[in-house]
């Protein structure tokens, strides 16, 4: 493959930063195509620890250039914040770091709305990270909103002006206090142009010239499949399309340049915020699971809610992205466990369900049907060959494959870069070399999760 889409199979955090970086020495570029700083990878270099929201995990590799595509949206604080924590920390970031004059920006008033909105719902709330990521979409395909190239343009008041007015009457129905002037907000705007002007460029026009000169591009989706506007479970989902259909439209690159879809399966299933989960363990063993995977958000902190992994979700994000090959995460997590419970069903009103249910309603009622699978008692922290694992483990592995029609390739046995198996698999056959090149240069020296 030449050009890689990476994308989560469940409802994020399913460990895309430690992939993507892994994959990092394999290609030239790395893009963003969607979502906003409500989206985290952890990413870890010896003692050193980076939670990057907005640049992709491949600035941390020197040499690799860096997207922030069109079909994101960008609070410049947040990313100005990231930018200074990775200079201080030694990142090199001048002249492989480029950020779509065409992104979308989150100004203050959308995260106020974000929040007031959420405070307004009660108990029928989203979970939204309330960071102004909706509003800002929102007003993307109202036609109202200001990209990041607009900062510094004469038409800038007018556009503020058509948003404040809109944002501070709903504002004004939620009892929500005073916000910033359209004054204030143009003085800010006018500040952030001038920052964000070293990095801001028509990354359509630059993706695509290095695409004609043979550069290898991997697109790093944010979140995960069941979170996808369209694709995922509707209203409880991101504004943004986090399947692989969103790289081409979210950074300028036609489809038919895209070779082949990763996905990210982690070996049991979790959810932060609200909406369904037919699988939720609501007792000591989802618990168990949050502590054993430290499953607390890179964004928020909030716990995630935990259960074993859902076969029929997984088919799904496998349909809909076309995902060529597998990475399998945190199966050491289930090293202690005497049987591993699936979900490959949903049962409702008498009936099992195999396909992934598009209604809230059914998703809300069913309940899930479990095979169970054996457990294999023994520590795989850190194995690097697909061969020491426990058969019982490689059984867990084939059941996946086949109930998926996809390979596993990757296989992550621990948080560190170095704790990975990299297998022998037709999609990866071209990466493999590198990827194995990279992963002993890294042992000792480099990890994330």
């Amino acid at each position: 493959m030449s050009n890689l889409v990476i994308i989560g199979m469940q409802w994020g955090d399913e460990g895309k930063g430690k992939i993507v970086d892994l994959l990092c020495p394999a290609f030239g570029v790395v893009v963003r195509y969607q979502g906003g700083h409500n989206a985290g990878h952890t990413v870890k270099f010896g003692d050193r620890h980076f939670s990057l929201h907005l640049i992709p995990s491949g600035i941390l590799h020197p040499g690799t250039n860096c997207v922030l595509g069109n079909g994101m949206v960008i609070n410049p604080d947040a990313f100005f914040e990231e930018l200074e924590n990775l200079i201080a920390a030694g990142v090199e970031v001048e002249g492989n770091l480029f950020v779509s004059s065409r992104a979308q920006t989150i100004l203050p008033l959308h995260s106020i709305l974000d929040q007031a909105r959420e405070g307004a719902l009660g108990e029928g709330k989203i979970g939204t990270t309330a960071r102004g990521i909706g509003p800002a979409y929102e007003l993307k395909a109202a036609r109202l909103g200001v990209r990041l190239g607009d900062l510094g343009t004469g038409d800038l008041r007018g556009r503020l002006e058509a948003q404040h007015k809109r944002i501070a009457h709903e504002l004004n129905q939620l009892g929500s206090p005073k916000i910033p002037s359209v004054d204030e907000l143009e003085e800010q705007c006018r500040a952030w142009a001038s920052r964000l002007a070293p990095y801001l460029k028509d990354t359509s026009r630059l993706l695509n010239q290095w695409l004609s000169e043979g550069g290898d591009l991997l697109f790093e989706g944010a979140q995960g499949a069941l979170l996808d506007v369209d694709h995922g479970t509707y209203p409880f989902v991101t504004s943004s399309n986090a399947t692989a259909g969103g790289a081409a439209t979210g950074s300028g690159v036609p489809p038919t340049a895209i070779d082949g879809v990763l996905g990210v399966l982690k070996a049991y299933t979790t959810r932060v915020g609200g909406g369904p989960f037919v699988g939720e363990l609501e007792d000591e063993m989802g618990e168990e699971l949050r502590k054993r995977g430290n499953e607390y958000g890179t964004t928020t902190g909030r716990p995630r809610r935990c259960g074993w992994l859902d076969m029929v979700a997984a088919r799904h994000a496998q349909l809909v992205n076309g995902v060529d090959v597998i990475a399998l995460t945190k199966l050491d997590i289930l090293d202690h466990l005497e049987e591993v419970p699936v979900c490959v069903g949903y049962r409702y009103k008498g009936e099992v369900l195999r396909d992934f249910p598009s209604e809230l309603g059914i998703l809300e009622s069913a309940e899930p049907v479990f095979e169970i699978r054996p457990g294999w008692k023994s520590d795989t922290t850190g194995v690097v060959d697909f061969i020491d694992l426990p058969q019982q483990a490689k059984d867990y592995i084939s059941f996946i494959e086949d109930g998926l029609d996809a390979p596993v390739g990757i296989v992550s046995s621990g948080p560190r870069r170095e704790e990975t198996i990299v297998r022998e698999v037709a999609p990866l056959r071209r990466l493999t070399e590198n990827l194995l090149d990279s992963i002993v240069a890294g042992r000792g020296r480099l990890g994330s999760s």
